[in-house]
């Protein structure tokens, strides 16, 4: 604090504006408030000050709405590790049914509802299948399961898999888990289900991963009797690679491989965390409890909240939460589920499918009514793909003999698929907030001491002010009235003093007439006179 310049400001009081001006650190303030009048100088620096506190307010304005948007930023980091675990990999045939193993019986039930065949069609489907037509007096089964036909008619693994090794060692299809997706019945090796200890790799590169040998069987293939809404027209397996926790989605995240190639896939672990998980929204806009399928929600909210298990719940994640949406809205709408779909519902019939279950899940996916927020932990394997033909001329002849096929066959139906680590590092992407209350407040102590060269005792200084004024101004107001008022009571109590004092009559040596009512004795004190007088007025 500066001290006054001369007697004449020590002797204004502390609410003058000059004397603030003349004290506060604020820059400029002594300028414009100093004593003489107006003058050239006084102007520009009024406006200097104006224009440089215009600007300090323009730029806190600017960062108080940059941290009002709530951004966050993410760091990307390589870490090293000496094992990994080696994530699930699905696997599911182009064709979901064998054409093999339908029946007059399949196409009665899932005729019009999954394969689009009309009732008339019936006969010259099966013979495009090369099966004799319904025997006469044919009488359907009195109910059907959509799930056992896919698991009787799907493509089997045992069939399918011609070899399998994992780090160089042999493994079978008691390494898979058999899995029902959209697709229909999959396979996954490394699920990690019914409590299946994890398979984990010490290094990267080709052999360090899963090699599988697989034979399509084109010739089970379904022929296409009229283009449908998903009917296939390539040949080949669908491959998707996720973590355990995550459900396979793998007809919109998998990626083809086509028979005659060997492909070569490989990998690297990403690992996203969010930091903001327990912060509020919007930063904290993640989620870790998972949604139950089987809870009926109200029409107006498909999601709903999670109702209470007893049974653990598998974590989180984006994909689950979609798939569990999805299949209460189903439920909700039909009565039953989809075969892919999670839950204690009973499966639909090919009719459902048809009638309900279809149109409902393709209006649902229409108006996007599932709104599932992101997980905050997640891990997914980023993908590169690289392909050489197989077999080669010197090695057609081998595998012909090796598994009863011809050379022909070998070329149009088998593939060969080698998943591995590129390497044992993996990528930790963590988020979190880009803008923190101390970046802002130190924005604003920056802005504030560059344009106005204050600080917080600035500010104090200003709040220490305005008390001065409000206890000089508005409280000496009052206090100025009260002063007066006691002023004028003292004032009209001297002069009834007065005027009583002139009327007391002289003292005589007669008698002494008796006392007026309103007289007092001599005697009396001052005290009680003033009360006396006091109360006749």
């Amino acid at each position: 604090m500066k001290s006054p310049s001369g007697p004449e400001e020590a002797q204004r009081p502390a609410s003058d504006i000059r004397v603030f001006a003349s004290n506060c650190s604020m820059h400029g303030l002594g300028h414009i408030f100093g004593p003489g009048g107006l003058t050239p100088r006084r102007g520009l620096w009024a406006a200097a000050v104006l224009l440089s506190l215009a600007t300090f307010l323009y730029q806190v304005a600017g960062r108080v709405r940059y941290y009002g948007e709530f951004h966050h930023e993410t760091a990307l980091e390589e870490r090293e590790s000496h094992r990994l675990t080696f994530p699930a990999v699905t696997l599911c045939n182009i064709n979901a049914l064998r054409r093999s193993r339908l029946t007059p019986n399949d196409l009665h039930w899932a005729g019009p509802g999954l394969l689009g065949l009309e009732p008339a069609e019936h006969a010259a489907y099966l013979r495009a299948l090369g099966r004799p037509p319904a025997p006469p007096g044919f009488m359907p089964s009195p109910s059907y399961d959509v799930a056992r036909l896919y698991a009787r008619a799907g493509h089997a693994l045992e069939d399918m898999l011609l070899d399998c090794r994992y780090r160089g060692w042999p493994c079978g299809p008691e390494n898979f888990t058999t899995v029902f997706t959209k697709m229909g019945q999959c396979y996954t090796f490394n699920s990690g289900a019914n409590g299946a200890e994890l398979l984990t790799t010490p290094k990267g590169g080709m052999g360090s991963g899963l090699e599988v040998m697989l034979d399509v069987q084109q010739d089970e293939y379904l022929p296409v009797w009229r283009d449908v809404e998903e009917t296939p027209f390539e040949v080949g397996i669908r491959v998707q690679i996720h973590s355990q926790e995550e459900p396979p989605i793998i007809d919109q995240l998998g990626f083809g491989v086509a028979p005659g190639y060997q492909t070569f896939v490989s990998c690297q672990k990403q690992q996203v965390s969010s930091l903001l998980s327990f912060l509020p929204p919007p930063w904290g806009d993640c989620s870790s409890v998972p949604l139950d399928p089987d809870f009926e929600p109200e029409p107006s909210d498909p999601l709903g909240p999670s109702s209470p298990s007893p049974v653990p719940s598998p974590p989180y994640t984006l994909m689950g939460c979609r798939l569990a949406c999805q299949t209460r809205f189903v439920t909700r709408k039909c009565g039953c589920r989809m075969m892919h779909m999670p839950g204690g519902a009973p499966v639909c019939s090919p009719q459902q499918y048809k009638d309900c279950a279809h149109p409902a899940l393709d209006a649902m996916l229409r108006q996007d009514v599932c709104t599932c927020p992101n997980p905050c932990a997640t891990t997914r394997y980023a993908k590169e793909l690289s392909m050489v033909r197989i077999p080669s001329r010197a090695s057609a002849r081998y595998l012909a003999r090796k598994h009863n096929r011809s050379e022909a066959y070998i070329e149009e139906n088998v593939l060969v698929l080698d998943i591995f680590f590129e390497a044992l590092n993996y990528e930790m992407v963590e988020q979190k907030k880009a803008y923190e209350v101390s970046e802002l407040l130190g924005d604003i102590g920056g802005q504030m001491g560059l344009f106005i060269g204050a600080s917080l005792l600035t500010i104090l200084e200003i709040l220490d002010f305005l008390c001065e004024v409000f206890r000089d101004r508005v409280l000496g107001y009052f206090w100025k009235r009260k002063r007066s008022q006691r002023h004028s009571s003292t004032n009209l109590l001297q002069e009834g003093l007065g005027s009583h004092g002139a009327q007391v009559p002289h003292l005589s040596l007669g008698l002494r007439p008796p006392p007026a009512p309103c007289a007092v004795p001599k005697t009396l004190s001052a005290s009680h006179r003033t009360g006396y007088l006091v109360t006749q007025l």
